[in-house]
């Protein structure tokens, strides 16, 4: 039995043993199926919206973390442990994610993108709204951080359907020579969303005043109850687009092809995945990672060191989170542009190269104490991030079939997530208190290390077809 190559494969089909096929892992150079017009704009600006919507619900849990949680809901715990099982919580969702992938990704290349991207975005913004309604440790006990965690891996699990799916979006509409150009507004959507959460909470704390009891006791949760109206905004436009045409074409060509010529797709598609580009998932993993973890630094973290280490008041270290996504989302754009000149891999090496160097930087110019070498900590460690994930967007939808496309790209970048994004967390706490701030430069720079060396193995994917 032999496979038909679909239109909308990104790596034909090549003969293997009866029965089997495999992808070509060198696939021709081949132009993109869509053109440019108001579809692809529309497809542009709704995806950009839900992974906006999706990453402020994410970001403003750091932000809690940082400021709120450990005194809510771990208030028995003291300040350093407090800060630790609260950033232990923030991890718990980067744990989720490769679940989500796979669990997501098998509905988005079975049903479609679109049906998908609706159901994470829903579950997202109920998981949101849920924790802004979740009483204190005071009030229930110990069953307050129990279901904490239970929101935040449902949190977790529908960021890991959801980035896929919208870069899929994007990318399978994108015209050709234009995949990191229309690819890259899903990922303005962190940056967006950093903005908003640190703005919301910003404000919030002013017109509550200097009263610190009444944030915590209630401020908090604005934030996480206001995300309800971007969820409505967000559905919205998902259901005014179109399933994408790489997509519609594999299925098209499935239906019409002979029986005898189509190989039985598996009932899960991330056992393909697995099957034919398991080295892929892996490298993407390895390669993402530093980029996850200056995420979660320059994010989440810093927010905690410079508020409970550095003596930093909330409002001014809120300013600066929304002045570093300014930077952090002008470094999206234009490495997703230079991504279309010079290639997806070339420009991830250079984040991966900063990055080891700043990692060992970053530290002890925080700990001089200058607000100024906050802002700048702050606003470079957002930039190399930035410098990573413009290209990224497009990377790995083009590295993956388009039948377990979804599934791949979910499963390379989720698992970037779980080595970059879920273990600093729990360690980088610890570390400070033992070892002070430079012992984190240290494991940063190490993640960077491995980070580079897998983006060295990676194969150019700029003139891939899709």
């Amino acid at each position: 039995m032999t496979s038909v190559s679909t239109p909308g494969a990104a790596e034909p089909p090549v003969a293997g043993p009866v029965g089997r096929s495999r992808p070509d892992p060198s696939p021709p150079r081949h132009a993109g199926p869509s053109k440019e017009g108001p579809g692809i704009r529309r497809v542009a600006v709704a995806s950009c919206m839900g992974t906006t919507i999706e990453f402020y619900d994410f970001f403003i849990y750091g932000t809690a973390a940082a400021l709120v949680f450990p005194t809510v809901f771990f208030p028995a715990l003291g300040s350093t442990a407090g800060t630790v099982a609260s950033f232990a919580t923030f991890a718990v969702a980067f744990i989720a994610r490769p679940v989500g992938a796979m669990l997501f990704g098998h509905f988005g290349d079975r049903i479609g993108r679109k049906k998908t991207l609706i159901s994470t975005l829903l579950l997202m913004g109920i998981s949101t709204l849920l924790i802004g309604l979740l009483p204190g440790a005071e009030t229930i006990g110990v069953a307050a951080p129990i279901i904490l965690v239970l929101l935040r891996f449902a949190q977790g699990f529908a960021v890991g359907g959801e980035w896929a799916g919208a870069t899929l979006l994007t990318a399978e509409y994108a015209p050709p020579g234009q995949r990191g150009l229309y690819a890259m507004f899903p990922q303005l959507g962190p940056a967006i969303a950093f903005a908003l959460s640190s703005g919301t909470f910003l404000f919030t704390g002013l017109a509550l005043g200097d009263t610190n009891d009444a944030f915590l006791n209630y401020g908090w949760r604005i934030p996480f109850l206001l995300s309800i109206v971007l969820v409505g905004i967000g559905l919205y436009m998902r259901l005014a687009i179109e399933e994408t045409p790489v997509f519609r074409a594999e299925q098209e060509a499935r239906r019409s092809a002979p029986a005898a010529e189509i190989e039985a797709p598996r009932r899960l598609p991330f056992l393909d995945a697995l099957r034919y580009q398991a080295k892929e998932i892996f490298l993407a993993g390895g390669a993402l990672a530093i980029m996850f973890a200056f995420f979660y630094m320059g994010t989440a973290y810093l927010t905690s060191y410079a508020t409970s280490k550095l003596g930093f008041d909330r409002p001014f270290v809120l300013m600066v989170g929304i002045a570093s996504s300014l930077v952090f989302g002008l470094a999206i754009v234009l490495s997703a542009l230079y991504s279309d000149r010079f290639g997806r891999k070339k420009v991830i090496m250079v984040s991966c190269a900063f990055s080891v160097v700043w990692a060992l930087v970053l530290f002890p110019l925080l700990d001089t104490g200058s607000p100024i070498a906050f802002v700048l900590g702050m606003m470079i460690t957002l930039a190399i991030f930035g410098i990573a994930y413009g290209p990224c967007g497009a990377l790995l939808p083009e590295m993956f079939a388009t039948r377990y496309r979804y599934t791949g790209a979910g499963l390379g970048y989720n698992f970037a997530g779980v080595l970059g994004g879920a273990i600093p967390p729990m360690i980088a706490a610890p570390l400070a208190a033992s070892y002070g701030g430079i012992a984190i430069g240290i494991m940063l720079a190490a993640i960077g290390l491995v980070s580079l060396v897998c983006t060295a193995a990676l194969t150019e994917t700029r003139d891939r077809a899709l």
